[in-house]
């Protein structure tokens, strides 16, 4: 064959596009004298192996050795040498195969590594090995997919890297590279971004596009654009799935975007996507939530209708909505169907229900709901509806349905049986509350130092110093152990009640007990002494206190203060407070009060105008009772100084009388 014929046929050869048909080909030229030559060309056959059709395959035996190198050198063992480079061992090897690494078999190693930052450094270490290799949209393709899946911190900060390369290289993408990364990003700066790179690319977004964009919008709680991408979707004669649907609905049902919602809903039908259950609780939950329960109703049997059981969360949904219009009567109705379709309620189930009854004024019919649901009661509903009720200021209620659950259950609930000793406490029914505390072990529930202290607490308030006397004996006998709180509300309870000698009494058995006196113990005994005339005794106390090392506080010293002012020894309560203000306890709005309401008692007036200057400098704001103290100082009811208010602003003016 002629050398330029060879020149052909090796230029063909490079060229060429295989087919899974041999040809062969002619070439004929004729001389002058007339006669012809005629040659026969064979392209010369690819090195690297192809298919049937031709194309070139990667070489499986590369592409095993070079993920092997990297994936057991990167993770050094005892049988393995640390201190060996990875990608030198791969750039020796790949040095050594007679053809170079082609741009699939990248993309095949690429696959291969689960590693996003070892994926990179081979991905970077490619055009280094060959000065002819590129990657190609696959290999940029699959190293963003790798990336995308990455929960490195700086993985967005990376794929925006690897787009700027392939923007430098002048490499395009593909639709399945938008894809990827509309689903990564997802969010409105990027996502316009990724959007952008369609039109630079030159590409068609398919179905499978629409639904990443759609989702990424809604990912986004950008309903607007979801709402857009849908209808551009549909304008194309692409269709969503149930899931995608039901997405969509959600979000514009969550934005109370109601009318496209109905039009997505509409269309869904027309478009032969069936409506699932889930379909329906979206739209009769909108309908709830902006109050049309008549149409949320009719969408709850249009689906029954269809053939849906409606699971837990659909009637939830529905009885939520007829409790948001108060259609009491409806709401146990459906209840009662949703027990009869063996749903099992659940707490949400019943705060609903609660809730309307006790917004309609028909707690009463509670009974009937219980009674509806016997067969799924049990003491957690029992003790989730008496916390319920005890909460919402119920006692009553909350006690009946406690009694109840008592009958009914040979075990206690503790959290139960708390909240109703709260409720029975703050709502003064002390009697009742004891007699709980005294059978609650019947129950197989251990009484504690939080359950007496509770009772305690409510006793002390009302007075009832015999019974907290009586239930302190028994505390002491059968358990539990008083610890520093019990005593400190016994002090308080027997002061409030003037008991004097018993809150000593209480005070020394504290300081003779396995628990220490507190700041808190000090002052409920300052308190005590104070309030009932022996203020020398409090005063003792006070210093007792100091030379325990216990720092009085603002408390401490404002009952001090109050008690000497109330005997008429201004001189000792100022003395206090300059002592307290030296100590470094800021005084607070009752510290000034209590002494404001002193000195304007006992006719000290420029004092009391003095100290009121000195609360605005602290920066307290003055309340109601010392507005009280000043009109009395403005009226000048002592007749020893007249006070006229000069302004807001400036305070006031004190002027003698002549």
């Amino acid at each position: 064959m002629k050398p330029h014929l060879h020149a052909c046929a090796t230029a063909f050869n490079n060229t060429r596009r295989h087919y899974a048909t041999k040809y062969t080909a002619k070439v004929t030229s004729t001389s002058p004298t007339g006669r012809s030559l005629s040659a026969e060309v064979t392209p010369i056959p690819s090195p690297y192996p192809t298919d049937i059709r031709g194309y070139t395959l990667p070489r499986r035996h590369v592409i095993c050795k070079a993920t092997q190198i990297l994936l057991l050198q990167s993770r050094p063992s005892k049988s393995h040498n640390s201190g060996r480079n990875p990608f030198l061992d791969l750039s020796n090897y790949l040095h050594s195969l007679p053809l170079p690494l082609t741009a699939s078999e990248a993309s095949e190693i690429l696959k291969s590594l689960n590693d996003p930052s070892l994926a990179l450094r081979f991905f970077q270490l490619c055009p280094t090995i060959s000065p002819n290799f590129q990657h190609d949209s696959f290999t940029y393709t699959r190293l963003l997919l790798i990336l995308s899946k990455s929960s490195s911190p700086d993985r967005f900060d990376l794929v925006r890297s690897v787009l700027s390369q392939m923007d430098l290289s002048n490499t395009r993408g593909t639709i399945s590279t938008v894809n990827i990364l509309i689903g990564f990003f997802g969010n409105s700066e990027d996502l316009d971004l990724c959007t952008s790179l369609i039109k630079k690319w030159n590409l068609t977004m398919n179905a499978y596009t629409y639904k990443c964009l759609l989702q990424a919008y809604l990912r986004s709680l950008d309903s607007d654009k979801a709402f857009d991408a849908y209808n551009d979707m549909r304008r194309r004669g692409y269709k969503l799935d149930i899931f995608a649907y039901n997405m969509l609905l959600n979000a514009l049902a969550k934005d109370e975007k109601v009318d496209r919602a109905y039009k997505v809903f509409e269309e869904m039908k027309r478009k032969h996507c069936e409506p699932d259950e889930f379909t329906f609780t979206i739209m009769i939950r909108m309908n709830g939530k902006i109050g049309k329960a008549d149409e949320a109703l009719s969408l709850f049997q249009e689906m029954l209708a269809k053939g849906f059981a409606p699971n837990l969360i659909a009637y939830n949904t529905m009885i939520q909505a007829l409790a948001k219009a108060r259609m009491v009567d409806k709401a146990i109705h459906l209840f009662s169907k949703m027990v009869e379709n063996e749903c099992r309620p659940n707490e949400f189930t019943y705060s609903v229900i609660l809730n309307v009854l006790a917004t309609e004024g028909q707690l009463g019919r509670l009974d009937e709901v219980v009674e509806i649901s016997k067969k799924y009661m049990n003491k957690l509903i029992y003790a989730y509806l008496v916390r319920t009720l005890s909460k919402l200021g119920h006692a009553g209620e909350a006690h009946r349905l406690f009694c109840k659950m008592w009958n009914f259950h040979d075990r206690g609930d503790r959290d139960a049986y708390m909240s109703m000793l709260e409720s029975l406490c703050s709502s003064g029914k002390t009697t009742e509350a004891m007699d709980l505390l005294g059978k609650i072990h019947e129950k197989g529930i251990n009484t504690d130092t939080i359950m007496y202290n509770t009772v305690f607490s409510a006793l002390g308030k009302s007075k009832q110093v015999s019974h907290i006397h009586d239930l302190f004996e028994k505390m002491k006998q059968d358990g539990p152990s008083p610890d520093t709180f019990t005593y400190n509300i016994l002090i308080s309870s027997f002061g409030r009640a003037g008991k004097v000698d018993e809150a000593v009494r209480i005070f020394e058995e504290l300081e003779n007990s396995n628990c220490t006196p507190d700041i808190v113990s000090y002052n409920s005994l300052i308190n005590c002494l104070g309030k009932n005339g022996d203020l020398d005794e409090a005063h003792m106390r006070f210093k007792e206190m100091q030379e325990k090392g216990l720092n009085p506080d603002v408390v401490t010293y404002s009952t001090l203060i109050e008690c000497f002012g109330k005997t008429d020894k201004v001189e000792m309560a100022c003395r206090l407070f300059d002592e307290m203000i030296a100590e470094g306890c800021c005084p607070n709005i009752v510290t000034y009060n209590i002494l404001l309401d002193c000195l304007e008692r006992c006719g000290r007036t420029a004092e009391a105008v003095d100290l009121y200057a000195k609360l605005k400098q602290q920066g307290l704001a003055p309340d109601s009772i010392t507005y009280a103290v000043l009109e009395r100082l403005q009226s000048g009811s002592h007749r020893k100084f007249r006070l006229r208010r000069q302004s807001p602003i400036t305070g006031w003016v004190v002027s003698p009388l002549r």
